[in-house]
């Protein structure tokens, strides 16, 4: 079991954020799922739904429970739901990274889940139709933020195709303006919810895509939030460990903070240029040279 799990660990340190992304809805799922079966068996059936991680409609609920806007787009309601979307976020995440940074990807997962959440509630409190289902409905899953990452590449490169089974090859552009049809389509039905939010998803990743063309990331404050977490994390984590010292006597030099800095500063710099080669020409002017960077640092 130890091994297991030492395995995995590696496979989530060295996979991509598509990879850490589904790993962590995939363990969300089962980790609720079993405190589910247990909370039942111990008559705690009312506790195992997990409410409180679902994203309300109600203002009034959601006040007691804010957290719910990050938590329910890490929340599935079944298996084949959790399936099926990281089926579509692997498949689609993947070609997303061939055009934009993995921070962009991470990004992007939250803002659009976060849009996705603020349209369906915005929805049922404003339309009449959806009033008397107000106080009872919540939502749940990755949908809305795959919808970002969808209509995002599908923006960037409307051309690109993509192999769907008993359809054959199809442009990114027709996928995408399918999926948002019939999102609207169904907006009046059992599902309302989760539809709304989806095209809710589908504006951020739209928004995203054209506001980046013009020099603006919209996912630039989301992820100075990220990064200030994992530094925090990754400093108490090194402060928890035996502190030892280790001298060494030999002729290398430590890089110092102000070289480190530097260095770090000219390869943002790189990277940069290479983007915006990229959003301007193409992936495929891109050198060997250049993509094998632009791949390295989307694995970081």
């Amino acid at each position: 079991m130890g091994t297991i799990i030492t395995d995995l660990r590696e496979k989530f340190r060295n996979g991509d954020v598509v990879i850490q992304l589904i790993y962590i809805n995939v363990a969300i799922f089962v980790v609720t799922a079993l405190v589910g079966i247990i909370l039942k068996l111990f008559g705690l059936g009312e506790y195992a739904s997990f409410s409180f991680l679902a994203l309300p409609a109600s203002v009034g609920r959601f006040l007691m429970q804010p957290w719910s806007v990050i938590t329910y787009m890490f929340m599935h309601a079944g298996v084949w739901h959790i399936l099926f979307n990281m089926l579509c976020l692997y498949w689609f995440g993947e070609i997303f990274l061939m055009f934009f940074s993995s921070k962009h990807l991470r990004g992007l997962y939250l803002l659009g889940g976060i849009v996705g959440g603020a349209l369906f509630m915005l929805c049922y409190n404003v339309f009449p139709y959806f009033l008397p289902a107000l106080e009872s409905s919540v939502v749940v899953g990755a949908s809305a933020s795959i919808l970002a990452i969808i209509i995002a590449v599908a923006y960037r490169e409307p051309n690109y195709r993509v192999q769907l089974f008993l359809v054959g090859n199809v442009s990114l552009k027709y996928l995408a303006l399918f999926v948002v049809v019939v999102d609207l389509m169904f907006i009046t039905s059992s599902n309302a919810g989760g539809h709304i939010a989806h095209l809710g998803g589908a504006l951020a990743g739209l928004l995203f895509a054209v506001l980046l063309n013009k020099g603006i990331d919209l996912t630039r404050w989301i992820n100075k939030i990220l990064d200030f977490f994992f530094r925090l994390f990754r400093y108490h984590t090194w402060h928890r460990k035996p502190k030892m010292q280790v001298h060494y006597y030999d002729s290398v030099r430590r890089e110092s903070d102000f070289e480190y800095n530097q260095r770090k500063k000219k390869k943002d710099e790189e990277i940069d240029r290479i983007l915006d080669k990229l959003k301007k020409s193409g992936y495929g002017s891109l050198s060997s040279e250049e993509k094998k960077r632009l791949f390295d640092a989307s694995k970081k």
